[in-house]
C-alpha cells in the first residue's frame, strides 16, 4: 500500500473548463482529493469521465482548506509557480502527503495564496517560445513527478491503453473508485439507482456540450 498522497487545490482559476482537465490529471496520477476554494460550480468538459473517479472536496476560504490539509491529511502545500527559492520538480523535493496548490493562469499565485505554501517547484522549460505553461499542462507534470518520488504503482495496460475502473457507485456523499471484482458486479446492479441519485453526469458529445455544474451531492462534508 502507498504511503502517500497527493492533494489539488483549485482557487481563482479563470477558465473553469480547466478543473474538468485538471479532474483527468488527477485520475492518471491518483489523486486522493480535488479540493475547490471558493466558487463550487465549474465546466467538466476535458475530464472524459476521469471526474466520476475522483473525490471533491469544497471549502469556502483558503485558511478552511489549509486548515483541512494541515490538521487532518498532514500534508505540506506547495504552490506550483516560478518563484524566488522554488526547487526544480525534477530534484523531487517532497517529503510526506503533499498538497499542491495552482495558481490563475493569468497572474498565477496571489499574495494570499503564498502564505498557506510550505514551499514552491517550478517546471524548469528549455525553449524560447513560451513564459510558462498551461495551468493543466504544469500540474500533470508535477503530479508524475510525485507519483515517481512516491513509488506509486503504475496502472495495469491493455495493449495501448491503460484499463479504466467502472464508473463508481454513489455511496452516501462520497464516490468511490471501484477496483475489486466484487465492487464492480455491485456498482453494475446499482448503476440505475446511482443514476438517479444525481451522480455527476458529463454528455460530452463533440460539440463542446457538457454538465456544466457540479451538483451538492458530489462533493464530500465539508
Amino acid at each position: 500500500m502507498v504511503g502517500f498522497e497527493s492533494y489539488v487545490v483549485v482557487h481563482n482559476i479563470a477558465k473553469r473548463h480547466n478543473v474538468g482537465t485538471l479532474a483527468r490529471s488527477a485520475t492518471a496520477f491518483s489523486v486522493a482529493e480535488l479540493i475547490l476554494v471558493g466558487r463550487r460550480d465549474f465546466n467538466a468538459f476535458g475530464s472524459h469521465g476521469s471526474a466520476s473517479h475522483i473525490r471533491f472536496r469544497h471549502f469556502h476560504s483558503l485558511i478552511e482548506a489549509r486548515n483541512y490539509l494541515k490538521e487532518e491529511k498532514d500534508c505540506d502545500i506547495c504552490g506550483v509557480e516560478i518563484a524566488d527559492g522554488a526547487s526544480a520538480v525534477n530534484e523531487h523535493p517532497f517529503k510526506r502527503n503533499t498538497a499542491f496548490l495552482l495558481g490563475n493562469e493569468g497572474s498565477g499565485l496571489s499574495a494570499k495564496e503564498y502564505e498557506i505554501c510550505d514551499f514552491f517547484v517550478y517546471i524548469p522549460q528549455y525553449g524560447c517560445g513560451t513564459a510558462s505553461l498551461n495551468v493543466t499542462v504544469a500540474a500533470s507534470i508535477v503530479l508524475h513527478h510525485f507519483g515517481v518520488w512516491a513509488g506509486f504503482s503504475e496502472r495495469v495496460r491493455d495493449g495501448s491503453k491503460f484499463i479504466v475502473a467502472d464508473r463508481p457507485v454513489k455511496q452516501g456523499r462520497r464516490n468511490f473508485c471501484a477496483g475489486t471484482e466484487e465492487s464492480i458486479i455491485e456498482e453494475r446492479k446499482l448503476r440505475k439507482e446511482s443514476a438517479e441519485n444525481g451522480f455527476f453526469d458529463e454528455n460530452e458529445n463533440g460539440n463542446g456540450s457538457s454538465s456544466s455544474d457540479l451538483l451538492n451531492g458530489l462533493f464530500l462534508n465539508e
